[in-house]
């Protein structure tokens, strides 16, 4: 079997030689090269032809998103950010992920990070999910037109339903709605998610409960730039928000996130036990929660992603209440494994292309 060929870019010779040697350490990984920025790393892809690369966010000369923004009108190649947890870097990865890259990295303590081992495996697994990345999609993805950044650029571009709005409408709680949208996904999401949510009319008659994996300090930036190009509110959820129709609630990086009824309200419930399948938040642990919620017509969404994450949550789902079971299809999936597998279990009712899955949504609620 031949080996994922990685190139490495970062402006620390530490950081360039630590990432080099974790990769190397994997027999299915071989690091074929390094570059010390942006610029350096565009000329040696060029002469590599490199099967993934590791690319710094901050770089002096050429920085990371800028070099990924030639890369993928260039020579589109999938690109894992490694960024700081800072404020900043949290915006600027989410920055980098609409400019194409497939997937992001925190460090652990910020820009020279002496524990980097501690996400040894999440780099090691990132790289090898990237490789198997669907090409035609990546190719796509250089000419995206939801690779808009401001509100009024996604509106002109995907014609929702309703006009952008500046007073998001006051909405009440759930008390008296019997409907329900729930959303898992992973690698590629946040353009997936981007182009459902925008979709979406303002008087959507449901809340939208979303699992993103992501690492905590990352989901906020995602849902305040999802936010500033829906019809409908986005927010990060907390712990204790009751659930109202016309918000997506994103799941924050390392909770769990739960629902339970109380009184006739719907209430969010985050917390911090055990990962499961080595994520947290886990769409299985949001689906099943779901599952055991009555009297809500509920609809589950799967779209791209590595892993299985969402396949259990969703037989629990179907096991209890009306349900309807929506997976993104392998032709616009960036990573098709979480949708293949909640396809395998027999109880996907439609399978559609990402540019579809609103519309499909709205078909139920």
């Amino acid at each position: 079997m031949s080996k994922i060929n990685v190139l490495v870019v970062d402006d620390s010779a530490f950081m360039r030689k630590l990432i080099s040697d974790f990769l190397s350490e994997d027999p299915r990984i071989q690091v074929v090269g390094s570059a010390r920025n942006g610029k350096d790393g565009i000329e040696k892809l060029k002469e590599l032809k490199p099967d993934v690369i590791t690319m710094d966010v901050e770089m002096p000369v050429l920085n990371g998103i800028e070099a990924l923004k030639i890369i993928m009108k260039e020579c589109p190649v999938p690109v894992i950010m490694l960024s700081s947890t800072t404020k900043e870097g949290a915006e600027n990865t989410i920055a980098a992920i609409q400019s194409g890259a497939i997937d992001f990295i925190a460090k652990p303590s910020g820009a020279i990070s002496l524990d980097l081992h501690k996400i040894k495996e999440e780099l090691v697994r990132k790289v090898l999910s990237a490789s198997k990345v669907n090409h035609k999609q990546l190719i796509k993805i250089s000419s995206d037109k939801y690779l808009s950044t401001t509100k009024a650029e996604s509106y002109s571009k995907i014609e929702p339903k309703e006009e952008p709005h500046v007073n998001k409408p006051v909405v009440k709680g759930l008390g008296s709605l019997q409907k329900i949208i729930c959303i898992g996904t992973s690698t590629g999401g946040p353009r997936a998610l981007q182009n459902v949510l925008t979709r979406l009319p303002a008087s959507l008659d449901s809340a939208v409960l979303i699992v993103q994996h992501m690492p905590a300090g990352f989901t906020n930036s995602l849902a305040t730039r999802l936010d500033s190009l829906c019809a409908i509110s986005v927010k990060e959820a907390n712990d204790g928000d009751v659930v109202q129709k016309g918000t997506a609630y994103i799941a924050p990086g390392g909770y769990h996130m739960r629902t339970k009824q109380v009184g006739a309200n719907l209430v969010i419930s985050l917390d911090q036990s055990e990962a499961r399948n080595g994520h947290r938040p886990a769409v299985d642990v949001l689906f099943e929660s779901i599952s055991e919620i009555n009297q809500y017509m509920k609809v589950a969404v799967i779209m791209t992603g590595m892993g299985t994450d969402g396949s259990k949550g969703l037989v629990a789902l179907k096991e209890n209440g009306s349900v309807k079971a929506i997976a993104e299809s392998e032709a616009s999936s960036i990573v098709f494994g979480m949708p293949k597998a909640a396809i395998a279990t027999n109880l996907i009712d439609e399978i559609q292309d990402v540019e579809n899955i609103a519309q499909t949504i709205l078909k139920y609620v």
